[in-house]
């Protein structure tokens, strides 16, 4: 965790009471949030209420990664914009809309793509990252990074009418990774909403799932799925939780010496 920030005034301490209030996260819980950094990957239809949580919850810093710009076929979903937003970078819309919740949440906008060392670069920076992102190799890149320094990772992911949320936490030793999940060139790259649909609920579901364990790892609140994968059929109404065990020989996190 980053170093404190600042303390708490009375307007904060009103903002933020209903946290507060609750038994086992307290003042010193969202102190932890105030003083956090969060690099949140895609700003879509996950990334959107992740970061409108993360700033009412009173997240300190946020850095929003995304180089794509708003189209009308986004408004589905994506609920950080709207249609003055056509056209611009979702990286200054969603700034746009955290600052109308909390003016407080300082902004980092990163309108390019992360990879390569800007992408380690940014991950050593910050306390945790929230993989929002719409596709396997984007995912992959994030994992490894996150497993090189060390730094949480929540994942989500939704397509037509299911969604999955997992946290992968490289500071726990029993810890999986994304890479002990799925094997690489397993995914289909062509998996994407424009191509197969999605449900517009149901980002916000799993979006506000990662926003809710992102609060939970930071504040040090309740237990996480930390090594448990949470899958939801809406088309059923169905939630399955399932164990992820670590791989030794992950070529990522375990003892393998392959890349």
């Amino acid at each position: 965790m980053t170093n404190r920030i600042n303390i708490m005034n009375d307007e904060q301490l009103l903002q933020y009471s209903r946290h507060i209030m609750l038994d086992g996260f307290d003042v010193e819980g969202q102190q932890r949030l105030l003083d956090a950094k969060v690099l949140i990957v895609g700003l879509g239809g996950l990334g959107c209420p992740i970061a409108l949580y993360l700033a009412s919850a009173g997240v300190g810093e946020l850095w929003l990664a995304d180089f794509d710009d708003v189209d009308l076929s986004n408004l589905q979903r994506q609920i950080a914009h709207s249609r003055t937003d056509i056209g611009r970078p979702k990286v200054a819309s969603a700034a746009e809309a955290i600052a109308a919740i909390n003016p407080d949440t300082r902004i980092q906008c990163i309108n390019e793509k992360l990879t390569g060392q800007f992408l380690t670069d940014a991950v050593s920076s910050v306390d945790l990252v929230v993989d929002a992102s719409d596709n396997f190799k984007t995912r992959f890149e994030i994992n490894k990074a996150c497993v090189q320094a060390q730094t949480p990772l929540v994942s989500g992911a939704a397509i037509r009418s299911e969604g999955q949320v997992i946290v992968f936490n490289p500071q726990d030793d029993n810890s999986p990774c994304y890479r002990c999940l799925y094997d690489e060139g397993a995914g289909d790259e062509n998996l994407s909403c424009s191509d197969n649909g999605v449900l517009s609920p149901l980002v916000g579901i799993i979006g506000s799932l990662q926003a809710l364990e992102t609060v939970k790892l930071l504040s040090q609140f309740g237990q996480t799925l930390t090594g448990k994968l949470m899958i939801f059929d809406a088309k059923i109404m169905e939630w399955r939780k399932l164990a992820v065990a670590r791989n030794p020989q992950c070529p990522v996190c375990g003892n393998s010496t392959d890349s």
